[in-house]
């Protein structure tokens, strides 16, 4: 039986997420015309990547579309208050000190015991952080006035006072139990803490982000909140924290009713605030080099990304079957073959591709070569289709449009010139000199050339650095003296997480879990619809469908959030140290981070990508601002008419993103993604006309490639090609070829007891505040041992009767076990 003949089948047993399914009955094929409409090649997307979409969306998504009715009651709590106070005029008409009089009266209101006076002042607050609405004519006008009472609001300390609100109801144990014994949760057990969430998030976003015409005292307060939010002054501890400890209390069940796309959203704004975003980082990086007396980055890589350009996406399966069967008609008539047009911009013809073809099906040795068993139909590239018909004449130079040269500077470790010229010193001469780069003597000529043109490539990272540096300290503590560590943000950090980072970042990826659309509702996940579920379920088929938007939109808003927030706090750790960066991927990596992010992208990612649940109409501030049209299922339907859903994309960039950072140079993990089977779902996610998109994914398969066998390779030179002209070049790595995999055993577990030894060794030395235990003078008299003080807790009086009991009378002491040698 041929090759072809073989492969139908297989095809018939794929879903339309590509996955494996039995065959059920004879409707395998529902709809053949729209199945090959849904595979045609899709458009290229006009996204510009960023640290957040534009002000407007990003305001907008703090709200769900259930919570709609409750901009009118912030409007009128607000002139309920106001009309006693101003007589008849409006806020937009105020002189500047007496909006600062009344934003005082406010302040103090806050103050009341009365839980529901406060509400009612926190809206009128709320009411003025959105803009004042009810007094603008349009859009720009509401952003225009939100900023200004923002600023306004900050300078007055209501950002302070709505912090000490908002710690009381994180401690708010009666809330909390009561929405532990609710059995269904709803947006009423949530809006105090809405209310603070959403004046805080207006806040911290509106500051965050500069605008040319900011007033000189806008710029100053910028700062002055910025150092605010990152230094360690609510509680000795930076207000992330505060807000991870509200994200780790609700994952652990006690507070199922903490609004946790709202927190999400603040917690990721903050972490960007405080700590930068991308470009900031860039700066970061350069600055950090030079300090480091380092050569200067190759090129920019933010400007590197934005100018490349997508590539057309692999073949689809239905494609598959119609070329293969012009393949026989075309073999038949012995007729000059060419390929597809490639996934790199040659578009050139290439004869040999067909003997490739050919091998393919006539070389039976071949197919056990790769570590899956049969390569997927959706991961063959190797298509061959009769030549179209002649094209009219143009000129020569039109006919192929060759790129000026590859994107990136390639890059070359120390490591891989040391393993060169080992390897090298091995065969010509017999033996090695260590980590010896400079000596060349007996080595012939061709080695001096490679080896100059390796050191002219040769990258040192900061990482790098640090890790030799760490080695260093290590080795002789007592010499180099205390290390000198620098108090930044993310330092702050850092140190305020270490305690109970494992908790973070579990709790995130639970919420990722949950909120991943290819996840399955099961009794005991976790509820993360309490902020957007209605108090009265819908009863229309149009409110249900206004509901179902809202709850998808819901859930991507919150993998948006975290994939953001992920994403950051790995590129600032790993800049302020490379140890730090590693803990998390470590914690990460445990708490099965890359099966996560696999499990995402394992779905019609497409469709992800192009989803439309968003409702304009009802997005803020358009909903303030305009009369509402009737909503009716068609309008539902129909949706925007924006090509793509930007937050997906972002969020499909961003764990890919993730995804790198935790297996670049990680032999042990890169082994997981060829486990995992994450080809086949990888060269899925090509499918979008996404030049960052791909420029991932292709780094995603470059480092498996060599692992994924030779027929695999041949199956996808398309892909292959790609890598080649799209991602960067490290001189000497053989990612094509796969010549080390019987030399480089899989050994999982010692690799990250290793890294996890280095870490914690770090950890010690730099946190630990018993440090150099091992060479500080012991205290051998009775008296001055028992004369020290010793810190107890302010209540420890009260029960010390009850500790002397349990500690001290109860326990049997051994006294013989003192005698004895340990």
């Amino acid at each position: 039986m041929q090759a072809e003949d073989m492969e139908v089948p297989i095809i018939n047993n794929l879903n339309d997420n590509g996955d494996r399914q039995r065959p059920k009955g004879k409707d395998v094929f529902k709809d053949p015309q729209k199945e090959s409409e849904s595979s045609m090649e899709s458009p290229n997307l006009e996204f510009e990547y960023g640290d957040t979409d534009t002000l407007t969306a990003e305001l907008s998504e703090l709200y769900s579309y259930t919570e709609e009715p409750e901009f009118a009651l912030n409007r009128d709590y607000f002139e309920e208050d106001f009309r006693s106070h101003a007589r008849g005029r409006r806020w937009i008409e105020l002189t500047v000190e007496e909006q600062r009089a009344y934003v005082m009266r406010l302040l103090d209101a806050l103050e009341v015991t009365d839980r529901d006076k406060r509400l009612k002042v926190a809206r009128a607050i709320l009411y003025l952080a959105q803009g004042v609405f009810d007094e603008c004519d349009t859009e720009v006008d509401v952003l225009h006035w939100s900023r200004h009472n923002v600023f306004l609001l900050y300078d007055m300390g209501i950002f302070t006072a709505l912090l000490e609100l908002l710690s009381m109801e994180i401690d708010n144990n009666q809330a909390c139990s009561s929405a532990v014994r609710k059995p269904a949760i709803s947006l009423a057990d949530s809006t105090e803490l809405r209310v603070l969430l959403s004046i805080m998030y207006l806040m911290v976003e509106t500051i965050r982000v500069q605008t040319e015409d900011d007033r000189p005292e806008w710029r100053a307060a910028r700062e002055a909140f910025k150092n605010e939010l990152g230094a360690p002054l609510y509680n000795g501890e930076p207000f992330a924290l505060l807000l991870f400890t509200m994200v780790t209390k609700f994952c652990s069940m006690n507070a199922p009713h903490f609004p946790m796309k709202k927190v999400l959203l603040l917690l990721w704004k903050t972490i960007l605030f405080t700590l930068g975003g991308f470009e900031e980082l860039q700066e970061m990086k350069v600055r950090g080099r030079e300090r480091l007396n380092l050569p200067p980055l190759p090129e920019d890589s933010i400007k590197v990304v934005r100018a490349m350009r997508a590539a057309s996406p692999p073949a689809s399966a239905m494609e598959l079957i119609e070329q293969q069967q012009q393949q026989k008609r075309g073999r038949r008539s012995r007729r000059p073959l060419v390929k597809q047009d490639s996934l790199d911009t040659y578009n050139e013809r290439d004869p040999f591709k067909n003997d490739d073809a050919r091998d393919e099906e006539e070389d039976p040795e071949d197919t056990d070569s790769g570590i899956e068993g049969e390569v997927d139909p959706l991961d063959r590239d190797v298509i061959i289709q009769p030549p179209p018909p002649p094209p009219p004449l143009r000129p020569p130079t039109e006919r192929v449009n060759f790129p000026k040269g590859l994107p990136w500077a390639p890059k070359v470790r120390e490591k891989d010139i040391e393993h060169f010229l080992e390897t090298s010193r091995n065969k010509f001469i017999g033996f090695t000199l260590g980590n010896d780069i400079e000596t060349l003597v007996g080595l012939p000529r061709p080695i001096h050339e490679s080896v100059k043109t390796l050191k002219q490539h040769k990258y040192v990272s900061i990482a790098e650095v640090q890790i030799k540096r760490e080695e260093e300290l290590q080795q002789c503590p007592l010499t180099l003296g205390e290390e000198e560590v620098e108090e930044t943000p993310t330092e702050m950090l850092y140190l305020g997480m270490l305690p109970n980072l494992s908790q973070y970042v579990i709790a995130l990826l639970k919420l990722l879990l949950a909120a991943a659309p290819t996840s399955k509702a099961k009794t005991d996940s976790i509820n993360i619809l309490a902020d957007v579920l209605p108090e009265e379920m819908p009863i229309t088929v149009l409110q249900s469908m206004k509901l179902g938007i809202d709850v998808n939109r819901h859930k991507e808003i919150i993998v948006k959030a975290i994939s953001a927030l992920l994403l950051l706090l790995l590129k600032h750790f790993k800049l302020n140290h490379v140890y730090q960066f590693e803990i998390v991927s470590q914690h990460l990596v445990f708490a099965n981070c890359i099966p996560l992010i696999l499990k995402f992208f394992n779905q019609n990612i497409m469709s992800y990508i192009s989803a439309k649940n968003s409702i304009c109409v009802l997005d803020f501030p358009h909903c303030v601002v305009h009369e509402m049209p009737e909503l009716t299922a068609e309008s539902l339907e129909a949706g925007d008419s924006n090509q793509f859903c930007w937050r997906n994309l972002f969020s499909c960039i961003n764990l890919l993103r993730i995804l790198n950072k935790l297996t670049k140079w990680k032999h042990s993990r890169t082994m997981m993604l060829v486990v995992f089977k994450s080809a086949p779902i990888l060269k899925r996610a090509l499918k979008v006309k996404q030049a960052m998109m791909q420029l991932y994914v292709l780094k995603l398969l470059k480092i498996q490639t060599k692992y994924l066998g030779r027929q695999w390779r041949k199956s996808n030179m398309k892909t292959m090609s790609a890598i080649y002209q799209k991602v960067r070049h490290r001189l000497n790595d053989d990612w094509a070829y796969g010549n080390d995999i019987d030399a480089r055993p899989w050994d999982f577990q010692a690799e990250e007891c290793a890294l996890r030894e280095s870490i914690e060794k770090f950890n010690s030395r730099r946190y630990d505040k018993n440090k150099n235990g091992d060479f500080t003078p012991v205290d051998n008299c009775l008296q001055s041992v028992l004369g020290q003080r010793v810190e107890l807790p302010e209540d420890f009086h009260y029960s010390y009767e009850m500790w002397l009991e349990r500690e001290v009378f109860s326990q049997p002491i051994q006294w013989e076990g003192l005698l004895q040698n340990p």
